[in-house]
């Protein structure tokens, strides 16, 4: 089987009820793909649930799993889930995320704790049980941001939580390759969904529209081709973050 077919593969995806996750979910099942579908809480469990509903309709064989995966354990059920149905995984996509836009001196230490916790710590250990749970020659993708190539203030917390994945990413590419797995994140840049305008004002969301080379914001449409490739053909681009973001930023 050639790494750019993914029909009969199980493809896990942490945040693959809505957004970006959603669009990568039904990608894969027009593909052939088996689906295990995370969401976070029940705010996303319509969406999440249409998602599935869609990719059953495309024959895919599919499953929901709804979990804070801050806790580790949840990671590992929602992995042994996915390993129990349908006997392994081959690819492991987490965009599960969250922004924080705030000044530094007005953060509390609650705040901090969360963004950490969601956007460092479940990344962690997302890639950890994806390690010890995916097939070899398989495919580890994570979605983290642009910022870690800007110079703003505002986002300290949630560009700082996202910092790390870079360094998981490497490491994890390194102990992971002798197995032919590679370990990639991605780095779009503002992208046009809820999850980006509950943070920001009319004239920020102008701003960041104006920023980018090619004009306007990222797409989930732009950014879910270039993960479907690093997790196929694009297998050789390890240890890497791609930034993926019409040229708004980069280093």
């Amino acid at each position: 089987m050639s790494n750019h077919d993914v029909k009969g593969k199980v493809v896990l995806i942490a945040g693959g009820g809505k957004n970006l996750g959603g669009l990568l979910s039904r990608n894969f099942a027009a593909k052939g793909a088996k689906l295990a579908i995370h969401y976070n809480s029940e705010e996303s469990r319509k969406e999440s649930e249409t998602t599935l509903s869609a990719v059953q309709a495309l024959g895919a064989e599919a499953f929901l799993f709804q979990a804070d995966l801050t806790k580790p354990v949840h990671i590992t059920r929602f992995f042994d889930e996915a390993v129990n149905r349908f006997g392994g995984i081959d690819i492991a996509i987490n965009t599960v995320g969250m922004v924080l836009k705030k000044p530094f001196v007005n953060t509390t230490e609650a705040e901090f704790d969360t963004m950490f916790n969601v956007n460092a710590k479940s990344a962690y250990f997302f890639i950890q049980d994806a390690g010890k749970k995916i097939k070899d020659n398989g495919k580890i993708c994570t979605l983290v941001t642009s910022l870690l190539a800007a110079y703003t203030g505002l986002y300290s917390t949630y560009a700082g939580a996202k910092a790390p994945v870079e360094h998981f990413t490497r490491a994890a590419s390194k102990e992971f390759g002798r197995r032919g797995i590679s370990v990639t994140a991605v780095a779009p840049g503002p992208m046009d969904t809820p999850f980006f305008y509950g943070q920001e004002t009319d004239d920020a969301v102008a701003y960041h529209k104006s920023a980018s080379a090619l004009g306007g914001l990222t797409r989930i449409e732009d950014i879910a081709p270039l993960v479907e490739f690093l997790v196929t053909d694009g297998w050789w681009i390890t240890g890497q973050t791609i930034f993926a973001n019409g040229g708004y930023t980069t280093r």
